[in-house]
């Protein structure tokens, strides 16, 4: 999902995108909500809660981010030859 409009995005254009955009109850944020996937994300202005949709969609989608490498883990506390992906801690179990 883009709110490009010089092509520079990977979906299709003519792709339908259902999107709804709604000033917050608090007058300070534009919120933006993906209506397929459900994802929302806000902004200051309409522009910047459409940017960060894009971001949020993305990573609802796989299409960003990265797992942590093991140094990553280490510097927040974390050993990573005890923790692994889908783990969860015990009070989440």
């Amino acid at each position: 999902m883009s709110t490009d409009t010089d092509g520079a995005g990977d979906e299709d254009p003519t792709t339908p995108v259902e999107i709804s955009l709604t000033l917050g109850e608090s007058g300070d944020l534009w919120v933006a909500r993906d209506e397929e996937t459900g994802v929302a994300s806000q902004g200051e202005t309409r522009e910047a809660a459409l940017d960060n949709l894009d971001e949020a969609v993305a990573l609802y989608h796989g299409e960003i981010g990265r797992e942590p490498t093991d140094e990553e883990l280490r510097e927040v506390g974390i050993d990573p030859e005890e923790n692994t992906s889908g783990d969860l801690p015990d009070v989440l179990q």
